[in-house]
């Protein structure tokens, strides 16, 4: 929705809404500062507008009408609207040019804009490279050459250059001067200076002839004509602005494919009888049929069924995971083995996929503070830059250049210094960054997490569901002399699957794993603070922590053995036993996860010291510590004093990560500088933390972190890079050193490196993937 519901806030202060607006007709990165500006004006309203995704993010009184917002962008001389809601029929949202391909002639044709913007430009080669061959090339100038180059810069200057003439007299009734006032000011005074130059002056002669230079020449006659540098910068800018648009369609297209994952219509079991319906009208408690090779229509639970699910395309992992009665799902993802049916738990916004795509979405329209930065300086750069071209025009007058020279060199400041490339620097890697990390699943909340990822030294990782899987596993088999592990398996796991208790579930789970399929017990019976025992073949078999005890069994010595090790290293020893003595012991842990140890080598490469944080004592935690490769260990820490943890740390001197994954990890994740919360963990955890893992592998972790980085480091070059241009154009222009049409050549191809800088973090895999 376009118009959510924000927390209210406790005390005297007026409950708060979110507005997002698609906002139209902005050319530049001034253009955004101004409607930020003139939003924030506004009593109790907080606004962040956003150049590259043209949309403006406000927190507003809830009894502010979205109408009164949309007023006031008007009135800065641009448009507003709230974006499009879901389509009822399919429950996605859609906005122009969704349903495009990132690239190509079809996303074009869905963009009125680049539709436009591609006519002018192919105006503007087709008339404006003639013009500029015959204004170079002395060789190709014949007789009265000059009107031949007239009549074809015309239409350049005043048709394919309307967008900027346009747009600065609309800023220049808002007294505001933007990018385009620049681009307007250098093109027509150059167009002007020509028709003076040819009906008044001696330009119009027969047989003049004129040469291009990459200087600016002293001149004292109205003899030259610049028709060559207001068709050239007229169409370098449309260039650099049509290449420039289809960019930031590309760095968005994460997003808008995130958005169209999820299926379109769903086969729902009405009284026994399946009814296609659109996914837009399935409720919670529905049941729907999922075939292989169809898409899971919403968030559920399978309840009949089972089979293989690729979440690839969701969370990045490509090996499918299998499903069976009781298994949860999420919608987007595709079913590729047998029938499954679904009972939905969450549809429409609540699903998971909507979460992810709204985190992506309030990740690309914030702001990092160094953009901030970058936007504050463009916000002053124009009047600035009109202040030195008058500068310019009058030193060259002062100093005897003469009028032409005075003029060119200040119409070379007007065009050179356009802050594009400023505006964009920030934007497009936030776009790219983001989209790319929610392709790969990981999610990042805002853009003032990229900044909290470079000082970053230690990371603390809570050992359960983090580091470990978060549920017991059936890790040794022990048996006595004359019993095979196969016959102990089946007999324990037949008797515990009946158990609903954990570590029955675990014994259960693993000898299914081992053996195949459990035979069913009969005459179950559990055995409070003893276990469990049931017939399974005939036979009467005891499973539990006492049975030998209880039954005053003997237990042989070599498993005794095994109960003291698995004891010692924090672990659960279960005795079996039947025909009057034991026959076993079953070990259950909550084991490491396969992918630890190679996800804490990953976090050492990046200059992170991990710490393992539990609750558990210290051997238990040692020895998962030494399986994952972690020499630091916080034991025995009671859930409310993990934050403390982390805030002595910080006291320390460190800068801290925390990745967790439970409700008691929420005040830690929200206390660290930096938070990931495991998207296999509670929502709690989610909410608290700056990045969240959809996969639920730790070694995303350190993918997270390296892509912040990477995308932090793009931003600060892209930023190098505009500043550095700027800096060093302006003072060769205003020296006569830079002709105008080069410089607007430069400043198109400034924008169209930022952009394409931005795009290669489209680029980034996985650590050790093909991805």
């Amino acid at each position: 929705m376009s118009v959510t519901d924000a927390h209210e806030r406790t005390g005297a202060e007026e409950p708060l809404r979110d507005v997002d607006l698609d906002i139209g007709g902005m050319t530049c990165a001034s253009c955004a500062n101004r409607i930020e500006r003139k939003l924030n004006r506004l009593d109790g309203v907080r606004a962040s507008v956003n150049f590259a995704t043209e949309a403006a993010h406000v927190s507003a009184p809830a009894a502010m009408d979205a109408q009164t917002l949309i007023g006031e962008v008007a009135k800065a001389g641009y448009t507003a609207t709230l974006p499009p809601d879901p389509d009822p029929e399919d429950g996605v949202e859609r906005g122009a040019g969704d349903d495009d391909a990132d690239d190509g002639s079809s996303a074009v044709a869905a963009d009125p804009e680049l539709v436009d913007l591609r006519g002018r430009l192919l105006g503007a080669a087709v008339l404006g490279i003639p013009v500029i061959l015959l204004s170079m090339i002395p060789a190709l100038q014949f007789t009265y050459w000059q009107w031949l180059v007239l009549a074809l810069a015309a239409p350049v200057v005043l048709w394919s250059g309307w967008p900027f003439h346009r747009a600065a007299a609309v800023n220049a009734r808002h007294g505001a001067a933007t990018m385009d006032t620049l681009i307007s000011i250098g093109t027509v005074a150059a167009f002007l200076w020509s028709l003076y130059a040819l009906f008044l002056g001696d330009a119009g002669i027969a047989g003049m002839r004129h040469e291009f230079s990459l200087r600016i020449a002293r001149s004292t006659e109205a003899d030259a004509i610049y028709l060559e540098v207001a068709a050239g910068v007229t169409l370098f800018v449309l260039a650099g602005r049509y290449i420039e648009k289809r960019s930031k369609r590309r760095a968005g297209a994460a997003l808008r494919a995130l958005l169209h994952l999820g299926a379109k219509d769903v086969a729902v079991l009405r009284d026994g009888v399946e009814t296609r319906i659109p996914v837009g009208r399935l409720a919670v408690g529905d049941r729907f049929v999922v075939r292989p090779g169809e898409k899971i229509a919403t968030d559920g639970q399978v309840v009949a069924g089972r089979s293989a699910v690729d979440a690839s395309m969701l969370t990045g992992e490509s090996v499918p995971q299998e499903v069976v009665p009781g298994d949860v799902v999420t919608g987007a993802t595709v079913n590729q083995g047998g029938r499954i049916v679904v009972r939905a738990s969450r549809v429409g916004a609540g699903t998971q996929l909507a979460q992810m795509a709204r985190l992506v979405r309030d990740a690309q329209s914030g702001k990092a503070g160094v953009q901030r930065l970058a936007d504050r300086i463009s916000g002053v750069f124009v009047p600035i830059v009109l202040a030195i071209a008058l500068i310019t025009l009058i030193a060259w007058l002062l100093t005897g250049h003469g009028a032409e020279a005075a003029f060119t060199a200040a119409v070379a400041v007007l065009i050179i210094a356009c802050p594009c490339a400023l505006g964009l620097a920030t934007p497009t890697a936030l776009l790219v960054g983001t989209g790319r990390g929610a392709q790969l699943g990981i999610l990042i909340k805002g853009p003032e997490v990229l900044e909290s990822t470079g000082g970053l030294d230690t990371v603390v990782l809570d050992k359960t569901g983090t580091v470990t899987t978060g549920r017991m596993s059936l890790v040794d088999v022990h048996v006595a002399d004359g019993v095979s592990g196969t016959e102990l398996l089946r007999r324990a796991g037949a008797v515990e699957d009946a158990s609903e208790h954990p570590i029955a579930q675990a014994i259960a789970r693993g000898a299914g794993e081992l053996v195949g399929d459990l035979p069913e017990a009969s005459d179950f019976e559990a055995l409070p603070g003893r276990g469990v025992r049931g017939l399974v073949d005939g036979v009467e078999v005891s499973v539990g922590r006492e049975v030998g005890e209880a039954a005053a069994l003997e237990i042989p010595p070599a498993l005794a053995a095994a109960v003291a090790d698995a004891e010692a290293d924090g672990r659960t020893a279960v005795a079996v036993a039947w025909g009057g003595a034991v026959r076993g012991v079953l070990t259950v842990a909550d084991a490491i996860r396969p992918t630890s140890a190679q996800a804490v080598a990953r976090l050492r490469e990046l200059g992170l010291r991990p710490v393992l944080l539990t609750g558990d004592g210290r051997r238990v935690a040692e020895t998962i510590a030494s399986q994952a490769g972690i020499d630091e260990v916080i034991a025995g820490v009671m859930p409310e004093d993990k934050v403390a943890v982390v805030r002595r740390l910080q006291y320390e001197g460190r800068r801290v990560a925390m990745v967790g994954d439970g409700v008691n990890d929420a005040a830690a994740l929200a206390r660290a500088d930096l938070g990931i919360a495991m998207g296999s963990g509670t929502d709690a955890a989610i909410q608290a933390a700056d990045i969240t893992l959809v996969r639920g592998d730790l070694r995303s972790a350190a993918d997270a972190v390296r892509l912040a980085r990477r995308t932090l480091r793009t931003i600060r070059g892209n930023l190098f890079w505009a500043f550095a241009y700027n800096v060093a154009a302006i003072p060769l222009a205003a020296l006569g050193l830079l002709n105008p049409m080069l410089a607007g050549a430069t400043m198109a191809f400034s924008s169209v490196f930022v952009v394409l800088s931005s795009l290669r973090l489209r680029t980034f895999r996985e650590s050790g993937s093909g991805r």
